[in-house]
């Protein structure tokens, strides 16, 4: 299963959690299956059906460009980062 790190301000959503082993083989089935077991998870990571423009996802250690259709395999680190802006 892919291990999933939870970022600072959605572990109130996780009881604290800051990494999850979760089944998923896309960011959007490991954001289901997140949001199944913590419910509201997927209201802060998504917004209209897409990823949060206010996130990124980092699959082993690359991010990715795909967002939610990104591929995940089983032992994969998913990360969902902070965007960051600025000139």
């Amino acid at each position: 299963m892919p291990r999933v790190f939870i970022p600072p301000q959605l572990r109130d959503l996780t009881g604290g959690n800051a990494e999850l082993e979760i089944d998923g083989g896309s960011v959007r089935e490991v954001v289901a299956a997140l949001d199944s077991r913590y419910a509201g998870i997927a209201g802060r990571l998504c917004q209209r059906g897409e990823l949060s423009p206010a996130l990124q996802v980092s699959i082993d250690g690359t991010l990715s460009r795909r967002g939610l259709d990104a591929k995940v395999a089983a032992g994969s680190e998913v990360h969902f980062l902070p965007v960051f802006g600025g000139g």
